[in-house]
């Protein structure tokens, strides 16, 4: 059972974001936060609202229906009502668990994903490429804009570790489940037996962190710029546009050399580092609050195995809902990945549903 209080607050709030919006005296930083917040409520207001006046409305219909002196047609009408009205309260009320469900802060939120190669070698480089070639597709699908921040390549054509943004709406929400370790087995191109190998590539999804998310001090950073590496001849760089930015107080280090110019390499690296340091102080809170933690799908540790992509047999593995796609290609493709997707987000939603009956 819901107490009709939080329902009531939902109503209250809406009412007072709309005063607010449309008072035209709102904090500009504040009004992208306030007019999604505003919209997200707009989606369950009339519910809320019907949830509010159900006594009344049941107490006047028993009334009608248990009234002598109404006639048997009015008496079978307001039960008739009064029987439909029960049943839609049952559905609103359970429209009404899932929205109040506790939320991840950062679902709505753009995210930056880090693909390295693990163990492996070259074949796992090959793995982190192909990964990326699934989120480019995803991102496609989805009309979300990626971004390549960082792309380190393999002598094999694969990638030793590429980065990117991508931004959208509910990003995060939905790229969150991507944390962790990714294995994958198949025979690789050079391997002349036929046997099969096992590689792995791990893969970071962080929240993309705003000035208001998180403060970080110029007195907090030290910059480093040095001279861009490179295969030889015309590639390196022969200006200090290479930039290493050191987050004192939290220890995490950044280095950005793609951009010939040292502006805009200083500009990506701070975007990372902003993140990972919002990234931890966040897993910093969430162990705090471990009692939590079984509302979620997986501890979202990179370490962590989540996933493997079966080559032979043409199936991909969750290992953290036991549910096995035989539609490997369509799903590198980009194709069945909302399957997957949609499975994990249920299974959260009912890990959450039991957290707060319990």
């Amino acid at each position: 059972m819901i107490p009709i209080e939080k329902v009531k607050d939902l109503v209250k709030r809406h009412d007072s974001l709309e005063k607010e919006l449309s008072s035209g005296k709102i904090d500009p930083k504040l009004f992208a936060t306030k007019s999604k917040e505003y919209s997200n409520l707009g989606e369950i207001i009339m519910i809320a609202r019907e949830f509010i006046n159900f006594e009344t409305e049941k107490n006047d219909l028993i009334t009608i229906a248990q009234d002598k002196s109404n006639e048997q047609e009015i008496v079978d009408l307001a039960q008739m009502d009064l029987n439909e009205l029960l049943k839609k309260k049952e559905k609103n009320e359970n429209t009404l668990k899932i929205f109040l469900l506790p939320r991840d802060e950062d679902d709505n939120k753009n995210a930056i994903v880090e693909i390295r190669a693990g163990t492996g070698g070259l074949e796992a480089s090959l793995f982190c490429a192909d990964l990326f070639k699934m989120y480019e597709k995803v991102c496609s699908k989805k009309k979300w804009r990626l971004e390549i921040i960082n792309i380190s390549k393999s002598e094999a054509g694969g990638f030793k570790e590429v980065i990117f943004s991508v931004n959208g709406d509910d990003i995060y929400s939905y790229l969150k489940f991507e944390s962790g370790v990714h294995r994958v087995q198949r025979i690789p191109e050079t391997e002349t037996q036929g046997r099969v190998h096992t590689s792995a590539a791990t893969v970071a999804v962080l929240p993309e962190a705003e000035d208001v998310d998180i403060e970080i001090k110029d007195s907090d950073l030290r910059i480093d710029v040095f001279r861009a590496g490179g295969p030889g001849g015309q590639s390196v760089n022969t200006t200090d546009s290479a930039v290493r930015i050191t987050h004192i107080p939290s220890g995490v280090v950044v280095s950005q050399q793609d951009e010939k110019s040292q502006h805009k390499n200083k500009a990506k690296a701070l975007k990372i580092l902003r993140s990972r340091v919002y990234e931890a102080k966040k897993r910093k809170k969430d162990q705090e609050r471990s009692s939590n933690r079984r509302s979620q799908i997986g501890s979202g540790d990179r370490s962590e195995r989540i996933r493997t992509y079966n080559f032979p047999q043409g199936r991909v593995t969750d290992h953290r809902i036991n549910l096995t796609l035989h539609k490997l290609d369509e799903f590198l493709s980009g194709e069945v990945h909302e399957e997957m997707n949609q499975a994990l987000r249920l299974k959260e939603q009912n890990l959450k549903l039991e957290n707060l009956n319990s």
